[in-house]
């Protein structure tokens, strides 16, 4: 892939930096995060400013621009695909090696005395500002709001924000209405004393009315703003969008059945106005709730003495608990999900021998199959299909210059899932399609015996998720390889296919308590650069666990499998599995073929039903 050209951009962003148009003084560097106002993980392309200036891509990342530099700040998953995306106007900064830098430290290392360091305060998280501002600050530098974002104004042909039609579920889909949602948040506020309720994140504010939309791509989510009082609620929206009756009503715009739970509707740009006058009326004790990731240009608008920042919130953390109906959901999205993979993989067996499968055909094969399913909505992120060498590339997307053909004699990786709207999917297999070689199949074996760890793991109540990584790694450490990702995520509901505030990964020590009713996946790897790339995903729900014993009435959890797809035992060096792991295996198999073999007998899917038979036959 060829990288963009950014010599232009960076000469007319560090002219606009330099002119007093956009602010008071010239500011001497200038930040770009990846988010959007919402913090949101995967963005609209008019909010895909880090992309626009230097050609990286990738969903994290931070780009700052000095008056002579330029560096851009990325992890372990796309040290390649940056180096590739990037021009030489650009040095990359890997993140998570003891060698870099920093930003704020590169900052200090290189900047004149007395800079101002100027960022877009909507798309910086408060407790990014706050760190980077005190640091800067240590060294006699300051970090400054700039109202107008440097990139827009550099940035000619800038797509629209979209505004996609929205939909309403139903009890069916939810398990709990919105009026009740909102009752539960407003029970936790009484308990600490809070009078308001700032959301900002797009998929609690989804969650908590119980809509979806579609204004950024393989998130169901849409832009908007809520606030939460004791006796009032405000949604800040496209007004447009509200003209839908069945939107109305489901929202009861017009006929509120108490006063409490009646909905006043404010257009998307004025959360700020609202906020400002909010927080004018208050009381002495008045406290306001906001996530401390939410941006810094509204957690500013609260004063400090009425401000209560929180790590997660109320909406974050209910979120992650599904509900009876959201696990059967889950469970029926994951069923209608290893029916269409067992359908690509009957069929790549079949035509990867006559050498015109390519990495893009056979994902787009797997989303032509799987939008043959009920209720199927989208991709819920982009597929991963890669084989030999692209396979080590750990976010590798196939595009026309890097398309490879998929051959008997490579390793195919292919990590995918979507959008049903009864759930959210994210499987990963790797397979081969002729003979693996040894190191193939020793490497397999390891990333096998580390996501059998993790799923046959017992562990007490109140166990946070990155305890469990290690498990996911023991057997590759033990023979000196290791992976450069985290081993979960948590997993919305027919939401965001990475959803906090749980998830298994040495990265982070601020993840909250793994409990019963929550789902994350289980996704160790291993990556042999220029070779192959190895990865075994499952989506797994936390289920209470019976062992023997219960220490201090604790209780105990453990995994229950959602995803239900054969993981190819040719791959396997099944010498090197122990019993339990052996009994595992079988275990997982037989329930791959009881549960989706009968879902693919009533479809009538025959070729996918005898690939099925052969794949989950028992180790001996």
């Amino acid at each position: 892939m060829s990288p963009k050209i950014t010599g232009e951009l960076l000469r007319q962003l560090r002219q606009a930096m330099r002119s007093c148009k956009y602010f008071s003084e010239p500011i001497q560097a200038y930040i770009v995060p990846s988010g959007d106002a919402h913090q949101s993980e995967y963005i609209a392309p008019c909010d895909c400013r880090r992309e626009f200036i230097c050609g990286f891509n990738g969903s994290a990342g931070t780009a700052i621009v000095t008056e002579q530099h330029a560096a851009m700040w990325t992890d372990g998953r796309y040290f390649l695909q940056a180096s590739q995306q990037m021009d030489n106007n650009w040095t990359l900064m890997k993140m998570g090696l003891k060698e870099t830098p920093s930003q704020e430290d590169w900052l200090i290392s290189i900047l004149p005395e007395n800079s101002k360091v100027g960022v877009d305060p909507w798309i910086i998280a408060a407790d990014q500002w706050k760190n980077m501002s005190k640091a800067l600050t240590g060294a006699g530098h300051s970090l400054v709001a700039v109202q107008d974002n440097l990139i827009d104004a550099v940035w000619t042909d800038r797509p629209e924000r979209p505004s996609t039609q929205l939909r309403t579920l139903g009890l069916e889909y939810t398990g709990m209405s919105w009026q009740d949602k909102i009752t539960a948040l407003r029970a936790k506020m009484t308990e600490r004393k809070i009078t308001w309720f700032v959301a900002t994140a797009l998929d609690e504010i989804a969650w908590l009315f119980n809509l979806r939309g579609a204004d950024i791509e393989y998130n169901p989510v849409f832009f908007a703003y809520a606030i939460v009082g004791m006796n009032t609620i405000r949604l800040f929206v496209d007004l447009k969008r509200l003209s839908n009756p069945t939107l109305r009503d489901h929202l009861q715009l017009d006929s509120p059945s108490k006063p409490e739970l009646s909905i006043h509707t404010f257009p998307y740009e004025s959360v700020y106005t609202e906020l400002q006058a909010i927080c004018a009326a208050h009381g002495p004790k008045d406290k306001v709730w906001i996530c401390d990731k939410a941006s810094c240009a509204l957690t500013q608008v609260i004063p400090k003495a009425h401000r209560t920042p929180i790590p997660y919130t109320p909406l974050c953390l209910a979120k992650a608990v599904k509900n009876a109906t959201e696990i059967q959901g889950m469970k029926m999205a994951h069923i209608k999900d290893a029916v269409a993979l067992c359908e690509l993989f009957a069929w790549l067996e079949k035509e990867i021998p006559k050498g015109n499968v390519t990495e893009i055909s056979a994902a787009d094969k797997a989303e032509e199959l799987r939008s043959q399913q009920k209720d199927f909505v989208g991709l819920s992120f982009p597929t991963i299909s890669s084989v030999g060498p692209n396979g080590a590339i750990i976010h590798y997307r196939p595009l026309p210059e890097t398309n490879r053909t998929l051959s008997m004699n490579e390793v195919y990786l292919i990590d995918s899932g979507a959008q049903y709207v009864d759930g959210t999917t994210d499987v990963t297999r790797t397979m081969h399609f002729g003979t693996p070689s040894a190191f193939e199949k020793e490497c397999f074996t390891y990333v096998l015996k580390g996501h059998i760890a993790v799923s046959a793991a017992v562990f007490p109540n109140g166990t946070k998720g990155h305890l469990l990584d290690s498990f996911a790694r023991a057997a590759l450490w033990d023979s000196g390889l290791d992976y450069l990702h985290g081993t979960g995520h948590g997993v919305g509901c027919f939401l965001n296919v990475h959803e906090g505030p749980c998830g298994i990964s040495y990265k982070t020590f601020a993840d909250e308590p793994l409990e019963a009713g929550m789902i994350v996946s289980d996704e160790p790897g291993y990556y042999e650069d220029g070779s192959f790339g190895i990865r075994i995903e499952n989506v797994v729900l936390v289920v209470p666990a019976k062992p023997k014993y219960n220490y201090r009435n604790r209780g105990s959890l453990t995994f229950e499998p959602l995803t239900l797809v054969p993981i190819q035992v040719k791959m396997v060096n099944t010498e090197l599995l122990t019993q339990k792991e052996r009994d595992w295996v079988n275990e997982y198999h037989r329930t791959c073929r009881e549960v989706v073999g009968a879902e693919l007998e009533r479809q009538g899917r025959k070729d996918a039903l005898e690939w099925l038979i052969r794949e989950t036959q028992p180790i001996v």
